[in-house]
């Protein structure tokens, strides 16, 4: 475990992460509130609007965030969430599982897959690159194969498999 000075650990404490995700949540219920009000939550003649249901999930977004929200003002505890040694693990996951996703729309699945799998074997799993780059061949090999062929699954495709004729 990483130590601060003095002996304590750093890293956000546990009030400010549930401030923040209270505040987060309620931005993400006003904005689901927006939407429907764009598209018309009320109920027409032929029964309700498009944002009908969407306003009042919205509606129950943004009430769970404020309670949450004045639970964590009220609390005067300041224990830790995470140390910072910890965040960044979890940010070496999810930056590039985050880049893959981003990835898909522009290069379909293969290519982000294969990416993905050499960047985690090697990277973090420290496997050696042979492996990991027969595992990475293999993993979006096996399941173009299982979904695309047999059961007839259309995956996103890229420019790469244009080229192929896939």
């Amino acid at each position: 475990m990483e130590q601060a000075h003095h002996g304590a650990a750093a890293g956000p404490k546990q009030r400010a992460v549930e401030i923040g995700t209270a505040l987060l949540t309620l931005l993400f219920g006003l904005i689901v509130i927006y939407g429907s009000v764009i598209v018309g939550f009320g109920w027409g003649s032929d029964g309700p609007q498009a944002g009908f249901f969407p306003f009042y999930v919205g509606l129950i977004i943004c009430l769970c965030s404020l309670i949450n929200l004045v639970m964590a003002l009220r609390e005067h505890e300041t224990g830790l969430f995470a140390e910072w040694g910890q965040l960044g693990q979890v940010l070496r996951v999810l930056i590039p599982a985050t880049i893959y996703v981003a990835l898909i729309p522009f290069l379909g699945i293969y290519l982000p897959s294969f990416l993905l799998i050499v960047v985690f074997m090697t990277w973090l799993g420290k496997y050696g690159f042979p492996l990991s780059l027969a595992v990475a061949i293999g993993v979006p090999a096996f399941f173009y194969v299982t979904l695309e062929r047999w059961f007839l699954i259309p995956l996103p495709k890229g420019p790469i498999e244009a080229m192929l004729g896939l």
